[in-house]
């Protein structure tokens, strides 16, 4: 098994009132957090920052649209539609909650969760009803295992407070023997590039774009960017591409662009961040761009594109975010439908001859947040 390794930071656990948890206090870096600190009073947080409105809907056939394979494709104009959902929902979580099994001997069980984009509220009910976290948000799960696949931030209300969570459960997770880890999302890269960059054009390969567009243009939140720290942005720049965990290789996104990057899991996290600390803007959009790409693993070919990642880097099948499972079912709801509880996700979506399994329950469009344990048998 190859792991990959990230110091987190603690933080200020939840209100009460409702299982949110907002605020946190992280220390000046991750590296000088005790695992054990204990938190402050717990912030009253004010009322969610508005959701930005996504109104424009993909058209026709679009939502079928093998991405991946288009030519000169680049995410200058928002990349998947957002069913306006208002604001987020409050989401109850009962005091009673899964407990995850302990292993008295090797790790815990792995946990996978898919694409947060600033859901805080579904996040931590989704945690606690898995039995990850307890009724005041801290890690509970003991040597268990989990792994975040990215895109923690845009669209949804709080992505800064998504962040600062999984940080602070990555130490605590690690001070009880198991461990909270994340991948690099392209929102990750996106949010990097909009702090560094800003407006400087860079060559998109279909004409003038700049990060602060495309950012603005697929979800950014004003707020989001507001709160974003210093802490966070190293955090981000060093998340691992890839991993492999108990036979499943980990991505964040769809895409065989992997490949362009490593022939192996070590070589592909060291050039993804030997990119982003050469800090060009060009190469950043290049790579940002590649891993936007999607549907690589669904129709014709899927099932063989899963197979070229898994014989590289290893693994009997892939894991990933990124595409919403209505979209590669083609299931996708509309903010004209009558059916006002949009697309129904019951769990993960195993595809491509049963070697890929989809995570990205479509949260941003009042789908489900999903937080999955590891094997899946169908």
């Amino acid at each position: 098994m190859v792991e990959g390794s990230m110091t987190q930071g603690a933080g200020q656990g939840p209100e009460v009132r409702t299982p949110t948890v907002r605020d946190f206090r992280v220390p000046a870096y991750v590296h000088e957090a005790d695992p054990y600190a204990q938190p402050g009073p717990y912030a009253q947080p004010g009322p969610h920052p508005q959701q930005r409105p996504h109104a424009q809907q993909m058209p026709p056939g679009e939502g079928t649209r093998p991405v991946e394979d288009a030519e000169g494709y680049t995410p200058t104009q928002r990349d998947l539609p957002v069913i306006n959902r208002g604001d987020t929902l409050q989401v109850p979580v009962s005091p009673e909650a899964t407990t995850v099994p302990q292993s008295t001997a090797g790790p815990g069980p792995l946990y996978v969760v898919g694409d947060v984009h600033g859901y805080l509220d579904e996040l931590v009910a989704a945690l606690r009803e898995k039995g990850l976290i307890d009724i005041d948000g801290h890690w509970s799960a003991g040597t268990a295992r989990l792994w975040f696949l990215g895109d923690f931030t845009d669209r949804g209300p709080d992505g800064i407070g998504v962040i600062d969570l999984v940080m602070r459960l990555s130490a605590e997770a690690a001070a009880a023997g198991g461990y909270c880890k994340a991948l690099m999302g392209n929102h990750e890269l996106l949010l990097l590039g909009a702090k560094r960059f800003g407006d400087t054009p860079v060559n998109s390969g279909a004409g003038t774009a700049t990060f602060q567009a495309a950012w603005l243009l697929n979800g950014g939140q004003k707020t989001d960017m507001e709160r974003l720290e210093d802490h966070h942005l190293q955090w981000m720049a060093r998340l691992d591409a890839m991993e492999l965990a108990d036979g499943h290789l980990l991505v964040h996104s769809d895409t065989t662009a992997y490949l362009d990057y490593g022939d192996s899991i070590e070589a592909v996290n060291d050039t993804v961040r030997e990119a982003l600390t050469r800090n060009d803007a060009d190469e950043c959009w290049d790579l940002f761009r590649k891993f936007t790409k999607r549907f690589a693993f669904r129709d014709d070919g899927g099932a063989q594109a899963v197979r070229e990642l898994l014989d590289m880097y290893g693994g009997s099948r892939i894991v990933h975010g990124h595409s919403p499972i209505p979209y590669l079912l083609g299931e996708v709801g509309s903010e004209d439908s009558d059916d006002a509880a949009g697309p129904v996700v019951e769990g993960p979506h195993v595809y491509a001859d049963g070697l890929a399994i989809a995570m990205d329950g479509g949260v941003t469009m009042a789908g489900k947040l999903l937080v999955q344990q590891l094997p899946l048998d169908s």
